[in-house]
């Protein structure tokens, strides 16, 4: 395994964006200062991000660790990391909210799916315009890294059509569906008194 050697900047140079040593004498005030600001940020940045990071950590084996507990009153064992779950406090004023959001991806079935859905807007459009056409082809557009918007197809399942050929395409898409993994998630909310609903207790520093 190959390490990679700190770089070592001269005594009295500044490296600038490009990767060229500039004489520190040369560098504006200005913008060192603007260095130093952001750097402390990013350091600050850094630390917070770590700490939120095992404050998730630790919030979830603490309800994992609750919930397990709580069933093993009713004498039963099971992984308490497993599965939705909302708990309050006793109040009813705060609650924390776990979410296990499974990953899904299509197998080659979905373009089985998208033949047989083809046929069928072909066979009710009868010489009608293609509008209906363009929204089942949006259901099946790809993003830039070429990957199906899972929303969008499962919304087509939600459709009650009594076709043959539907209910073969859409068991196509559920013959497709593959969980490729699941990532959890974690939301605190406090009840607002005045209007009695849940507003979040946001973490996100972009929704602050």
């Amino acid at each position: 395994m190959t390490t990679s050697t700190p770089e070592t900047i001269p005594a009295g140079y500044w490296k600038d964006a490009r990767g060229s040593l500039v004489p520190e004498a040369k560098v504006k005030p200005i913008d060192k200062l603007r260095d130093q600001l952001v750097r402390d940020l990013v350091a600050k940045a850094k630390h917070n991000n770590t700490q939120l990071r095992q404050f998730k950590l630790d919030t979830m084996q603490e309800v994992a660790a609750l919930v397990e507990t709580s069933m093993e009153q009713y004498g039963v064992k099971s992984g308490g990391e497993k599965g939705n779950v909302t708990l309050y406090s006793f109040d009813g004023k705060f609650k924390v909210v776990r979410q296990m959001q499974e990953h899904i991806t299509f197998g080659e079935q979905l373009q089985a799916a998208k033949t047989l859905i083809d046929q069928c807007v072909t066979r009710w459009a009868a010489g009608a315009d293609d509008n209906i056409k363009a929204l089942v082809n949006h259901a099946f557009q790809t993003d830039s890294q070429g990957k199906i918007n899972t929303g969008r197809v499962l919304g087509l399942r939600r459709l009650d059509i009594k076709d043959e050929d539907w209910q073969q395409a859409m068991q196509a898409i559920a013959d497709s569906m593959q969980t490729t993994g699941t990532k959890p998630y974690v939301r605190f909310y406090e009840r607002n008194d005045t209007t009695g609903a849940y507003d979040p207790i946001t973490l996100d520093l972009a929704a602050v």
